[in-house]
């Protein structure tokens, strides 16, 4: 789940999204709203065709959260620099 397996592919590992949604928002603040809608544009753009639920973007936020990588502050997710990750 975190990594690929047999059962998940390699582009809904949620350590790939979690990339992804790095990589959609380019580290900007943005709302949950932009980050989801930014991450399906930025899928489709570069022929990520594995379905993503809204449930499986969550658990990635999660994952980032939970890495350090992102916080919420006013309802706009934070994206941490790796220098200030503890």
């Amino acid at each position: 789940m975190i990594v690929p397996t047999k059962g998940v592919a390699p582009q809904r590992a949620l350590l790939a999204v979690g990339a992804q949604i790095v990589i959609a928002t380019e580290r900007q603040p943005v709302t949950v709203t932009q980050a989801w809608r930014r991450l399906l544009t930025w899928r489709d753009e570069n022929n990520h065709r594995a379905p993503l639920t809204f449930w499986w973007f969550a658990l990635a936020l999660d994952l980032l959260y939970a890495m350090g990588l992102i916080e919420l502050d006013r309802d706009l997710l934070i994206f941490r620099a790796r220098d200030d990750v503890a």
